[in-house]
């Protein structure tokens, strides 16, 4: 019972207040993302509830807004009669239960909880609340990668299976997992999911040979509506865990349930994998994530910023997005850095400070010149894939930048023919040899080529 039963719209109006006040305090993204969710339900006692449909919603108001939530509801619910002291968040399908359903011992007594030591269906066990659809930056290099995953998320029945998403270090793949599970969670919390780590997959397999308990092992793995594998290419070489995975894989698809898997590169790359699993693994959808260009490093720049409430330029952000182009992960590490200072020390943020507090992290990237970063770096020049430099394909638009990569990798790295041959999909050395020596005669009569080698190479040098 509220203190105004009789005056409902009261309660909303004062809350629409509220909402509108901790907008302009937070921001349009935080907001959006944490206020605009909730709903008024009550005040009783001087007890503010509000409900949501959603977990991560509680979990994230509760920890970061209560407090900014309790002094401005006290400000603008001061003429209701007890006043706002206290503010509580929870979830709907919770507070439906309690006020309309009877509390009776005979329904409960039937009811099966699943053992507290078995986490396989917690979707909050090892997932970040970070990691969600809304705070996901899409641009060009990973707008394919980021539709599949909404759709399978949001998908009721079986949308591709399985789902493969790849992509180099620091790009995305986990935060797209995670996403995919939160959203599952939201829309149907009844959906049991798994979410881990191929090394934990591993791991838990075995410990059920250990202890000679491979039935509940599967039973676990086998009853779940979508199975979620995070860097698969942890048990290449790994016969007796691929083993399982395979008939693990083969039981779920077989009988409509969700597989999702991410590695490093696509399956027909993963080496020491079995060839069977590789040829399962490519079944449905496979979507790969490229590097991010310098539109998306700069776009995730400026979403970092909005969302931790700090001014900082234009040119500050696209001084970061031009001179850190490593991965997605170091570049936010580096805006931490920058949004840490600023709020501890209190300066202005330039170019020069940030030059100076990222001192380490640019030299860094200018001496981090690896066959990977010269892959990316080649594939992004002339838009094709990174995969396409592992390929057998020898078509001239891919076979072209290919060799221009294999020759500059031997002009910017200390790595010998074979050493690049085995990072170019396991090619003999005579390849790279006849690569390097057919890009150094094009250059000598291909003006535009020579530009571009020089122009590639500049940026990686820079």
């Amino acid at each position: 019972m509220t203190d105004l039963p009789e005056d409902n719209a009261a309660l909303v109006q004062c809350w629409g207040r509220v909402t509108q006040r901790m907008r302009h305090d937070i921001g349009d993204a935080a907001w959006r993302n944490w206020i605009k969710p909730l709903r008024v339900n009550r005040l009783e006692a001087g007890t503010l509830t509000l409900e949501t449909d959603s977990t991560l919603t509680r979990e994230r108001v509760n920890s970061q807004y209560a407090d900014r939530l309790r002094v401005i509801s006290a400000a603008e619910f001061k003429t209701m009669a007890s006043g706002v002291n206290h503010v509580e968040v929870r979830i709907a399908k919770a507070l439906a239960q309690r006020t309309d359903r009877p509390h009776r011992m005979s329904e409960q007594k039937p009811v099966q909880k699943t053992p507290s030591k078995d986490k396989s269906y917690d979707l909050s066990a090892g997932l970040d609340p970070r990691y969600t659809f809304a705070n996901f930056v899409v641009g060009k290099p990973n707008e394919l990668a980021f539709a599949v995953a909404r759709r399978t998320a949001e998908s009721e029945k079986v949308a591709f299976n399985p789902l493969f998403l790849y992509g180099g270090v620091g790009l995305g793949k986990t935060h797209l997992m995670h996403a995919i599970a939160w959203h599952i969670r939201q829309r149907n919390p009844a959906r049991k999911v798994m979410y881990l780590s191929a090394e934990k997959f591993m791991n838990r397999f075995v410990q059920a040979l250990r202890f000679r308990d491979t039935i509940s092992f599967k039973e676990q793995f086998r009853s779940v509506d979508v199975l979620m594998i995070d860097d698969v290419q942890f048990i290449s070489g790994k016969e007796s865990t691929q083993e399982e995975f395979f008939h693990t894989f083969n039981a779920l698809v077989e009988d409509g349930r969700q597989v999702i898997v991410s590695a490093d590169k696509s399956p027909t790359d993963l080496e020491g994998m079995e060839e069977r699993l590789r040829s399962r693994l490519g079944w449905g959808m496979v979507a790969d994530i490229h590097p991010a260009d310098y539109e998306l490093r700069l776009g995730i720049l400026q979403s970092k910023a909005e969302q931790a409430q700090v001014e900082i330029s234009d040119k500050v952000l696209e001084f970061m997005a031009h001179r850190i182009v490593s991965n997605v992960r170091e570049l936010e590490g580096a805006l931490n850095r920058i949004l840490a200072h600023a709020m501890l020390i209190g300066r202005e943020i330039t170019i020069d400070s940030t030059a100076d507090l990222l001192a380490d992290l640019l030299r860094a990237s200018s001496r981090q010149i690896s066959v990977d970063v010269i892959q990316k770096r080649v594939a992004a020049h002339y838009g094709v894939r990174v995969s396409e430099m592992f390929s057998a394909r020898r078509a001239r638009n891919i076979a072209r930048p290919r060799q221009i990569a294999m020759y500059l990798a031997k002009n910017l790295t200390s790595l010998s023919y074979p050493e690049i041959g085995r990072q170019f999909g396991g090619r003999d050395h005579t390849t790279v040899m006849h690569a390097v020596k057919t890009v150094e005669n094009l250059m000598k009569s291909d003006a535009q080529l020579s530009e571009d080698v020089e122009l590639i190479k500049s940026i990686l040098a820079s």
